[in-house]
């Protein structure tokens, strides 16, 4: 059984369908990508699992069992949760306030004070900026405080949203980086990026999503081969 599995799922903004049945799954210890250009639906896709936007047809299911009548704390308390779009830290409060809020339905002291010092040593930068507001951050400081906020959860399932949006080269291969070892460490990423060349070099399978329909899914290193995939989504 698959880790999560989407079947048939639909999705509208008012009157605008935005998903039209889609059908995908990540098994666990993956880390699979989805591809599309902008409004594809990629976003939203991430949203549906998270339960923030809320399907009108169609299932999602983690370990087999039903999301969607789930509130987003209840999905994040079965273990998944997401970086999303944009970073979206707290900019008032401090790097550390910021990742307590991510671990708000972890009760066990001990546990969480051992993740926190697992995220720092994954991103440095933010124990040294521990006490310092969010807001004064960086981008790339951002985007691994956001990275870190969702870790802080425990999850199985990490769904990150454009992790590279905005950052300088260097930094994004240091993003990247991160993330295989955030995997390797038993965390399964289904990941959402622009940047289609790293994207497919870190993943396991990639699924290909064009206005809302799931047009394709294939090994990873078989979309990176493919001459329509290279010229949609790698510069040819």
């Amino acid at each position: 059984m698959a880790l999560l599995t989407l079947s048939g799922i639909r999705v509208r903004y008012g009157s605008v369908e935005v998903l039209h049945g889609i059908d995908m799954h990540v098994e666990e210890g993956e880390i699979v990508t989805i591809l599309g250009a902008n409004g594809a639906g990629k976003s939203t896709t991430l949203l549906a699992v998270s339960g923030l936007v809320r399907p009108f047809e169609g299932d999602i299911r983690l370990d087999g069992e039903s999301l969607l009548r789930l509130k987003p704390h209840q999905v994040v308390g079965l273990g998944v949760s997401q970086s999303p779009e944009g970073r979206r830290v707290f900019g008032s409060l401090s790097v550390l306030e910021n990742l307590d809020l991510g671990a708000f339905l972890v009760k066990d002291g001990p546990k969480r004070s051992k993740t926190l010092e697992w995220i720092f040593s994954l991103f440095p930068r933010l124990a040294e900026r521990k006490g310092q507001l969010a807001g004064t951050l960086s981008g790339g400081e951002q985007q691994m405080l956001a990275i870190g906020r969702a870790l802080m959860a425990q999850p199985r399932l990490l769904l990150l949203d454009e992790p590279s949006l905005g950052l300088a080269p260097l930094l994004v291969r240091s993003i990247f980086e991160t993330i295989r070892t955030i995997n390797a460490s038993g965390v399964t990423v289904l990941l959402v990026e622009q940047n289609a060349s790293a994207a497919l070099k870190l993943a396991t399978r990639g699924y290909v999503l064009e206005v809302g329909n799931m047009v394709m899914e294939a090994p990873a290193k078989d979309l990176l081969a493919d001459p329509a995939i290279r010229e949609a989504y790698l510069g040819g």
